[in-house]
């Protein structure tokens, strides 16, 4: 029988070694995670992350599930903006769950608040049990995304949204050109000086490059089930928004 090979980064793996191998990566960067994406990103992630919330729009009293959630920013933004709400992080990274605790620590969330350990291909919660699902450049390092999306469908109510944020692909293969130039020479560098780590920013590098355009990923979205699909970019294209509906 033929073996099941996924990508990591550029590398082709067997399909088993993945989620092992990601979670080696998010664990050695678990405690710098914060600083490098303000590093890389000129701090443009944050506004990402509010346009995002823009777009979402949280309202009192839904439940968020956020994949991949890590340090909890996105969970700290829907609950700033929803007092009333609440909101479960999943991550499959202690260290990342770890460190989002802490930051938690110094906010007055109360017990709005749970963190879980949990693969996005096999969510531990009940059937139609969120109204929201949020999944925050988490995605591209899922194994099989289309199970992953398969699972939010799963686990968000009749009525509940999806949204996606991750990389994505400038529609201008010229300035797409001078992002891969500075994406492959700078932030491996960048992750050694301030992580101690450049290979794991090399992978996080490649895995954007190994991510379907904005069109592609829509096309999986709608096949997982869902309906409304649509997205908008950030940055030209660097980020984009997919938001899609469970009617």
């Amino acid at each position: 029988m033929t073996e099941k090979t996924t990508h990591f980064g550029n590398q082709t793996i067997p399909e088993e070694e993945k989620a092992g191998r990601v979670h080696g990566v998010f664990t050695s960067v678990a405690s710098r995670y914060d600083l490098m994406n303000d590093v890389m990103s000129g701090g443009v992630h944050r506004l990402w992350k509010d346009a995002m919330m823009d777009w979402l729009a949280p309202r009192n009293g839904q439940r968020l599930l956020d994949v991949a959630g890590g340090t909890g920013d996105i969970a700290f933004r829907f609950l700033q903006r929803a007092p009333e709400a609440s909101a479960v992080v999943c991550d499959m990274t202690e260290g990342m769950l770890e460190a989002g605790r802490q930051r938690a620590g110094a906010r007055e969330i109360g017990d709005r608040l749970d963190w879980v350990v949990g693969d996005a291909m096999a969510l531990p919660f009940e059937t139609s049990s969120f109204d929201v699902y949020t999944i925050s450049f988490g995605i591209r390092n899922v194994t099989r995304p289309e199970d992953a999306l398969a699972e939010a469908f799963r686990v968000l109510r009749p009525g509940g949204r999806l949204m996606v944020l991750e990389f994505s692909q400038l529609p201008n293969p010229g300035l797409q050109r001078l992002y891969d130039l500075y994406s492959f020479n700078v932030i491996p560098r960048m992750g050694q000086a301030i992580a101690n780590d450049r290979d794991s920013y090399q992978y996080l590098v490649e895995s954007i490059r190994r991510f379907p355009d904005q069109e592609t990923f829509a096309g999986m979205i709608r096949a997982a089930g869902f309906d409304q699909v649509k997205y908008r970019n950030l940055s030209m294209g660097v980020a984009a928004l997919h938001s899609g509906w469970k009617l």
